[in-house]
């Protein structure tokens, strides 16, 4: 008798009754593979009245019942990461940090380590390093507790037994998908693998009140059993940005059930390990040519702080038939209806030229408050006009070529004064309602045709 099989995606792990050439859940080519099916269930089931981990099952409380304290969050040390949390790690959470191998997830949670062991008991679970290698790596970092505990194991059933044993407040598993369960007919590193694993650390947190950092690796498409196919099983996802070759790294929370989503955290890769960057305005805007065409200063809102970006454009000579267009760090459809606004409202014949917009720093600017700033560095760019250094744009810009309000615009215009620009070009029926900073001038613009005049006045 032919033995029954399955077949499951690798990319989204849902499965089909045949093979496919494309997952009809995500829309992956080549992704469906062929698995035997599990035909006896799982001997030596968990015992009654308990968890898979033999977690004691948890009763129903009452809404009354439930304390809730302040310390039920705690800070990890890192100013930026605590931040991103929403003030601090939750106490039972499970939080997975990703990335693409050696952005600095390893040292970021290595480094943590120092301040948690000041008032809790850290186990730090590799499985990538050995305990010797995890040794060196803390001598490096100078990190150095008594409360931090170190392991090198990949069998998630001795992981779990290990805990039991030690009985600590905080793990930090590194990584997920080096985490396989015995009893799994399947790789480790796989989809069924990974959820499995996570699953057991969930259990673990949500039962024992241990806080739960996991660590997982993600291709260029942020999946291959990585963190996006485990976003709805966690507590917390985060995003660990940059190129890894340049020294700067952008933290940012794609799921937080207790915080907001919207804050980023900015670190800079040094030998010594990650250092914060407390203004990040200042270090985006580091290395800004002083007299070049093609660039402009806007004010963008992560979570409650204002940040300042650098857009820049670039337009040259169509070469081809078809104009070329790129963006990187700002919405490709958004840059083509400002180019087609740029056209029809400002007689720019952008349409002709290839055009390339970029954001500086690695920021990815996903609020209208920057179409304004776009608009100018593509105009400047075009009509080869630099704009004043001290210069900066705020507001969005309709398919009418209408210049819109939006909204914190004092916050924005405090962080444009503070970072030393003189100058800044605003919605102009919000200007009487706005009170400037001393020294900043606000320059109110009703459409693009004004703020193309101030371009080519200088002022």
């Amino acid at each position: 008798m032919k033995a029954k099989t399955v077949f499951y995606c690798t990319e989204c792990g849902n499965e089909t009754p045949k093979w496919q050439g494309r997952c009809p859940a995500c829309g992956a080519w080549n992704t469906v593979v062929e698995r035997p099916a599990e035909q006896i269930p799982r001997k030596g089931g968990p015992a009654r009245g308990t968890s898979g981990i033999g977690v004691p099952l948890s009763r129903p409380k009452s809404m009354e019942e439930v304390e809730v304290t302040d310390e039920l969050r705690f800070r990890t040390g890192m100013g930026e990461l605590d931040r991103v949390l929403g003030g601090g790690a939750v106490r039972g959470s499970l939080v997975l940090v990703g990335g693409a191998p050696g952005i600095g997830k390893s040292t970021l949670m290595l480094q943590i380590c120092q301040q948690l062991g000041k008032f809790a008991k850290v186990l730090y679970v590799s499985g990538e390093e050995s305990t010797r290698q995890l040794k060196l790596r803390a001598e490096r970092l100078r990190v150095d507790s008594e409360n931090l505990f170190v392991l090198s194991e990949t069998r998630l059933g001795d992981v779990l037994e290990c805990v039991q044993q030690e009985q600590p407040d905080i793990l930090i598993v590194d990584s997920i998908q080096t985490l396989y369960n015995e009893e799994l007919d399947a790789p480790a590193g796989g989809v069924g693998q990974v959820k499995d694993c996570t699953m057991a650390l969930m259990q673990l947190a949500k039962g024992q009140g241990v806080t739960v950092f996991v660590i997982g690796h993600v291709n260029k498409e942020g999946s291959i059993a990585g963190p996006k196919v485990l976003e709805h099983m966690v507590d917390c996802v985060l995003y660990f940005e940059g190129d890894r070759h340049m020294t700067y790294r952008i933290l940012r929370a794609a799921k937080n059930r207790f915080g907001a989503t919207n804050e980023i955290g900015v670190f800079e890769m040094l030998d010594a390990g990650l250092r914060e960057v407390e203004n990040p305005s200042e270090m985006l805007l580091s290395g800004r040519p002083a007299d070049a065409s093609g660039t402009c200063v806007t004010c963008v809102m992560e979570g409650a702080r204002p940040v300042l970006a650098e857009v820049q454009a670039l337009l040259a000579p169509c070469a081809g038939a078809r104009p070329m267009r790129s963006s990187n760090g700002f919405d490709y459809n958004r840059a083509s209806m400002l180019l087609a606004v740029l056209e029809k409202r400002g007689s720019l014949k952008v349409s002709q030229c290839d055009a390339y917009l970029n954001i500086i720093g690695g920021l990815t600017l996903d609020e209208p408050a920057a179409d304004l700033a776009a608009v100018v560095a593509i105009a400047s760019s075009y009509l080869d006009k630099p704009v004043p250094s001290t210069m900066a744009a705020i507001g969005e810009v309709g398919l009418s070529g209408e210049i819109r309000s939006i909204t914190h615009m004092e916050q924005r215009l405090s962080e444009v004064k503070r970072l030393g620009f003189t100058q800044c070009m605003v919605p102009a029926h919000k200007v009487k309602d706005l009170k400037a900073p001393v020294g900043l001038e606000l320059l109110p613009v009703a459409n693009i045709s004004r703020a193309l005049q101030l371009l080519a006045r200088g002022q």
